[in-house]
């Protein structure tokens, strides 16, 4: 079982130093593509999708800080031991979160960021070129596929009104139903917005004019053409690393910031790190069921309802980490070189033991 010691080379100070520094986000996205994908094997690895029953889902805008706006909100009907959320009116369609009363761990389901879902248009997975957004247009808000080169959003859904208590149901537009990724024939826990058109039909059906987001300057267009193949991320061209974090944004283990960039020059939490290497390793081992819940605090410091708990957890019970020897986790904290040499080491023994190989490296 993995320990994260304050020191881990108290006996060399210089190399402690050195292998302490934090970690950059640019190498830690390359690390953990190494567990994700085999040499050569990287472009050969594609998703696909299963269908849903429309039903046990609701898309949801709710609630946001003021810096980061209303919220996509995509809750799940696991079973049916108690109802996830309630709904009442029209247009627009009051949503009651009933999940918030009660520990809903295995019984629904709620994804709230863009590692639980993206977009899929005519058989093809947009999230490394698109990011949701939900944006404020007259007395309504419009869910939106807004693209990373600044150019035409792809309206989605709608709420044809706004909630007096926030959490507005979103209808989408016709042609967009959720579904789920797969990946070599297993079900993952990612959804889909999917619309079976073409890129190019969504867009026509996209046509005519959205409100620009609040304090968003207009972009000035450019005066050269554009490359034939934006980046993933604006802020990683030139960047070393930049095909490796485009790639793994493809693959779906990486998503960035709220606002679209990757920060690749920013040190990684260890939260962060975790999250990424348990994402990436979805990628190789079928039927991992990482909790999109958990009841219970995996440590003192990472509480039960903190974004990043199902994955410590599922991290925990796995071997993969154990904390410091305090019995603490510090997500916030940033991760150390060898901190992640001791996770990754840990994530492709699991990989191997759980493929049916020796763990042995």
């Amino acid at each position: 079982m993995i320990k994260f010691p304050t020191n881990l080379f108290a006996a060399k100070p210089a190399a402690s130093q050195r292998l302490s520094r934090p970690l950059k986000a640019a190498a830690l996205a390359v690390a953990a593509f190494g567990i994700a994908v085999s040499a050569g094997s990287a472009t050969a690895q594609t998703f696909g999708q299963s269908e849903l029953n429309q039903d046990r889902f609701i898309t949801v805008a709710a609630p946001g800080g003021r810096l980061t706006g209303p919220q996509l909100l995509i809750i799940e009907q696991i079973t049916d031991a108690r109802p996830c959320w309630s709904t009442s009116g029209t247009n627009p369609t009051t949503v009651e979160p009933l999940l918030l009363n009660f520990d809903f761990s295995g019984i629904c389901g709620r994804s709230t960021d863009s590692n639980g879902y993206s977009i899929r248009v005519n058989n093809q997975d947009l999230g490394s070129t698109y990011r949701l957004q939900l944006r404020e247009s007259g007395s309504e808000l419009l869910l939106l596929g807004v693209p990373r080169d600044g150019s035409t959003p792809i309206r989605i859904g709608r709420t044809n009104g706004i909630s007096p208590n926030g959490f507005t149901k979103i209808q989408l537009n016709s042609g967009w139903r959720l579904t789920r990724r797969t990946f070599q024939g297993q079900t993952l826990g990612h959804n889909y917005l999917t619309n079976d058109a073409t890129l190019a039909q969504v867009l026509e059906e996209s046509g005519g004019p959205i409100a620009a987001p609040p304090s968003t300057p207009p972009s000035t267009p450019p005066s050269t053409p554009p490359p034939s193949a934006s980046p993933a991320f604006p802020d990683i061209s030139g960047d070393v690393y930049a095909s490796a974090i485009g790639r793994a944004s493809e693959i779906g283990f990486i998503a960035g910031f709220e606002d679209g960039t990757f920060r690749p020059r920013q040190a990684v939490t260890r939260e962060q790190a975790v999250s990424m290497v348990i994402d990436a390793l979805q990628t190789r081992v079928p039927n991992m069921n990482v909790p999109t819940s958990v009841g219970s605090n995996p440590f003192p410091d990472v509480t039960s309802g903190r974004w990043s708990a199902p994955k410590i957890t599922f991290a925990q019970q796995s071997g993969i980490v154990t904390g410091d020897v305090g019995g603490t986790f510090r997500p916030a904290a940033s991760v150390s070189r060898a901190e992640l040499m001791a996770i990754v080491r840990r994530a492709a023994e699991y990989e191997r033991r759980q493929t049916g190989r020796s763990a042995t490296l």
